[in-house]
C-alpha cells in the first residue's frame, strides 16, 4: 500500500523535473525565475513529506520550510527587480540578448 508521504515525494520529484526542464530550456527571464521558484516549492514539499511520520509533521522540517519560504521570497524579489532593470535597459527579457553582460 502506498503511503501519503510517498505520493508527496513522487509529486515533488515530478515538479523538480519540470522546474529543471523549464530553467534549462526557456530563454525568457521571467520563465526562468518561475522555474526556479517551482524547484524551490518542490524541495519544500520534499522536506515536509520526508519529515512526516504517521501523519505528524516534524517541527524541525516545518521550521526549515518556513525559513526556506522567507529566503525564497527575498530571492524572488531581488530576481524580479533585476528583471525589471534588464527590461528597462535592453527592452527585452530574452537571455540570449544579454551576452553583453559577459566578461
Amino acid at each position: 500500500m502506498v503511503e501519503a508521504w510517498q505520493l508527496y515525494v513522487a509529486a515533488a520529484s515530478v515538479a523538480i523535473v519540470v522546474g529543471v526542464y523549464g530553467a534549462a530550456s526557456k530563454r525568457n527571464m521571467l520563465k526562468t525565475i518561475l522555474s526556479v521558484e517551482i524547484i524551490t516549492a518542490s524541495v519544500n514539499l520534499n522536506f515536509l513529506a520526508l519529515g512526516s511520520r504517521a501523519g505528524i509533521a516534524d517541527s524541525l522540517a516545518q521550521s526549515m520550510v518556513v525559513v526556506s519560504i522567507a529566503i525564497g521570497a527575498c530571492v524572488a524579489a531581488v530576481a524580479l527587480s533585476i528583471m525589471i532593470n534588464v527590461f528597462r535597459h535592453y527592452g527585452s527579457l530574452d537571455l540570449r540578448k544579454l551576452r553583453r553582460l559577459r566578461w
